[in-house]
C-alpha cells in the first residue's frame, strides 16, 4: 500500500483530511497526529523542524510517496528545509507539500483591497511565511498578522462551542480589524480554526471573506496530482484511511471521531522518535 500521508501536530489536520477525502475518496490515506507533543505553535524553529522531520520519516517508512503537512506551523517552519535538504538525501522521488502556498494562491484571487488578515499560532505568524508567499504573487498585498494562542487549546479541549470561546475569538477578531480596517480577506492560518467557525463568523464584519484551508488545499492537491501523473500512479487506490498518533490511541479515537464524524474510528499509537 502507498497511501497519501497527512500530518499534523494535533487534530486540526483532520479538517484537511476530511476535505481531501471528500474530493478524492478513491485513494488510501495515512494520518499521523503528533498529539503527545502538540501544539507546535510555541516551540522554536529547530524543535518544530526536528519534530516534523521525525513525523515525515515515520510516514515515508510506512509507504507514503506523498505527504501533506496539514499544519501551518510545520509548513511555515519546517517545509522549506525538508524540501531543500532532507528529501535529496533521503529519497528524491518522494514529495512533501504544505498548506500555505495553496491558501496564498486562493487569497490573491479573492482580495480586492489587497489588505489581508492572518490569524494563526505564534509560530506561523512570526515566521513571516504568509507574507513572503503572498508577496511573491502580488507585492502590493499588505498583510496584518495576529497570533491567537488560546484558539488551539480551546479546540483541543473541546471548548470551541463554549461561551468562554466567544471572549477569545471576539478579542482577536476585533484586534486584527482595528489594526487594519481595510482588511477584506481573513486567512484562518491554522487547521484547528474551522471548528471555531460559528464564533468567527459571529464577530467578523460583514463583507470580509473568511478563508478556511481544507477546501482549497484539497482542490490544489487534486490539481497537483493531475499535473504529476507519475506521482498519481504511485498512490494506492483502496479508499481506506488509517490513523496513527503519538498519544493514547483511545484518546485520539474519541477526539478524532468528533472531527471526522466517523463512528468506530480506530487509531494506532506509534513512537516517531524511532520511526521504524
Amino acid at each position: 500500500m502507498s497511501p497519501i500521508g497527512i500530518f499534523d501536530s494535533g487534530y486540526g489536520g483532520l479538517t484537511i483530511l476530511r476535505q481531501i477525502r471528500q474530493l478524492m475518496p478513491q485513494y488510501d490515506y495515512l494520518y499521523l497526529g503528533d498529539n503527545a507533543r502538540a501544539p507546535y505553535g510555541g516551540h522554536s524553529f529547530e524543535v518544530i523542524y526536528e519534530y516534523t522531520w521525525q513525523a515525515v520519516r515515520a510516514l515515508f517508512q510506512r509507504g507514503c510517496p506523498l505527504i501533506i503537512l496539514a499544519c501551518n506551523t510545520a509548513s511555515a517552519r519546517a517545509l522549506r528545509t525538508i524540501q531543500r535538504e532532507n528529501l535529496g538525501q533521503y529519497d528524491a522521488t518522494r514529495r512533501v507539500l504544505g498548506v500555505i502556498h495553496p491558501t496564498v494562491e486562493t487569497v490573491c484571487q479573492l482580495t480586492e483591497t489587497k489588505h489581508v488578515g492572518l490569524l494563526g499560532t505564534v509560530g506561523t505568524v512570526s515566521s513571516g511565511s504568509y507574507e513572503m508567499e503572498l508577496h511573491k504573487l502580488d507585492p502590493a498585498i499588505h498583510v496584518t498578522g495576529m497570533a491567537c494562542p488560546m484558539w488551539v487549546p480551546l479546540v483541543e479541549n473541546f471548548e470551541y462551542d463554549s461561551p468562554g470561546a466567544d471572549y477569545f475569538v471576539k478579542k482577536r477578531i476585533e484586534g486584527i480589524m482595528q489594526a487594519d480596517p481595510q482588511i477584506d480577506t481573513l486567512i484562518l492560518g491554522c487547521t484547528h480554526y474551522p471548528l471555531l467557525m460559528e464564533k468567527i463568523i459571529k464577530y467578523v464584519p460583514q463583507g470580509v471573506r473568511i478563508v478556511p484551508q481544507g477546501e482549497y488545499v484539497a482542490q490544489k492537491l487534486e490539481d497537483y496530482l493531475h499535473r504529476h501523473p507519475d506521482m498519481q500512479a504511485r498512490i494506492s487506490r483502496g479508499a481506506s484511511t488509517r490513523y496513527l498518533t503519538t498519544e493514547s490511541a483511545e484518546k485520539f479515537q474519541e477526539s478524532a471521531t468528533l472531527f471526522m464524524h466517523e463512528p468506530g474510528l480506530v487509531a494506532e499509537r506509534i513512537d516517531i522518535n524511532n520511526p521504524s
